[in-house]
């Protein structure tokens, strides 16, 4: 097994110098940025997923995600070591659609524990897109620290033709080294863009450009190391919110149910029977539903304490309070800027502060 995998690393770090000269994005990393003063301290924190993918040897659409650890990206990289003075650790290695609240917390004490540390300027966490706006807005919400941490992805494994992961590992690596990112919360650095965590979701199955922050805009711009900056977030995140994973072990079930018409409230009881304390509902329009589910979601708000949440299965504009449905009458929150899963996470920690519908809904407008 260790010699398959020293193998991988030599066959990706071959292909990736052979590669990466011929991108466009890619042939300014010769120039790397000059350093002026000592070199940031930057983590690589490895998850895992897409970006330490490989390809079967039929060079097929299919991929094992994290084939390769987290020393063989940084090897795999030329020019990453001029950005600043790297390490890496291995938290999990598993592909993003496998990212659960246990790794979430594990991951978020040991951002925290680094962070803490006089060693550690900045952070990059690797990870798998499929779940990556989450995690992303998962530790906007929990990290006590004012210094960067940058999550990056890949959509192409380590070995495909023209791997964008080798690209975004170096912009990201140059963000979190970047003083300027200090304060502006959690980060995604893919494409060549920089989006905040709140903000950004994935909108295309596969292609390279499928980050986007829809209603607000990318917070910068990165191409092979040189950064332009846009308007920092206005919104309360890291050491300004009121969350924290200290002492956490789990966190409150929230489950989110897709509108459509003809929707059947059987399955709001489902979710609230098997434990859920959440439900985000993924609603047509401005978060409408079915007037039967609406019915069974003020009951079970009503009698069991639930939280509800109105969201869109709308991929841009904002949910609006009290607009289409009485929520201060039916005790429901509407989710304003918030897509269906990231008012998953806000609510999950939502619920370890209060279930109480005015509270949540204040946590929703601040954050």
């Amino acid at each position: 097994m260790k010699m398959q995998r020293q193998s991988l690393a030599r066959t990706l770090a071959a292909f990736l110098v052979l590669l990466l000269p011929t991108l466009p994005s890619a042939q300014p990393a010769t120039k790397a940025p000059a350093a002026q003063g000592p070199k940031a301290k930057v983590r690589i924190v490895a998850t895992g997923g897409t970006i330490a993918g490989a390809q079967g040897d039929s060079g097929s659409y299919g991929y094992k995600s994290g084939a390769f650890k987290v020393e063989d990206l940084i090897q795999g990289v030329p020019h990453l070591d001029t950005l600043a003075k790297l390490s890496g650790e291995q938290v999990v290695n598993i592909g993003s659609q496998d990212m659960n609240d246990a790794v979430w917390l594990k991951l978020a004490a040991r951002v925290n524990a680094l962070l803490a540390s006089p060693d550690v300027d900045g952070i990059v966490v690797t990870h798998g897109t499929d779940t990556l706006e989450e995690t992303a807005y998962f530790l906007d919400l929990v990290v006590k620290s004012d210094k960067p941490v940058v999550l990056v992805g890949s959509m192409r494994p380590a070995t495909a033709i023209s791997a964008d992961g080798p690209a975004n590992l170096y912009n990201g690596v140059a963000v979190a080294a970047s003083p300027e990112a200090r304060g502006r919360g959690v980060l995604v650095v893919i494409n060549d863009e920089i989006h905040a965590a709140r903000n950004v979701t994935k909108m295309n199955t596969t292609n390279v450009e499928t980050f986007h922050s829809p209603n607000r805009g990318p917070a910068g711009l990165v191409n092979t190391g040189a950064i332009t900056w846009m308007d920092p977030v206005d919104k309360k995140h890291t050491k300004a919110t009121e969350f924290s994973v200290k002492g956490l072990k789990t966190l409150p079930r929230v489950d989110i149910l897709y509108a459509h018409a003809n929707m059947s409230p059987d399955l709001i009881e489902a979710a609230v029977d098997n434990g859920a304390q959440g439900l985000v509902i993924a609603g047509v329009g401005d978060g409408n539903m079915t007037q039967a589910s609406i019915d069974a979601l003020e009951k079970v708000q009503r009698e069991h304490g639930v939280a509800v949440v109105r969201s869109s299965r709308v991929p841009t504009g904002l949910v609006l309070r009290d607009n289409e449905i009485n929520d201060d009458q039916k005790g429901f929150v509407a989710s304003g800027e918030f897509n269906p899963p990231k008012s998953r996470v806000l609510l999950q920690l939502a619920l370890t502060k209060t279930c109480k519908p005015d509270r949540i809904q204040r946590m929703f407008d601040e954050y």
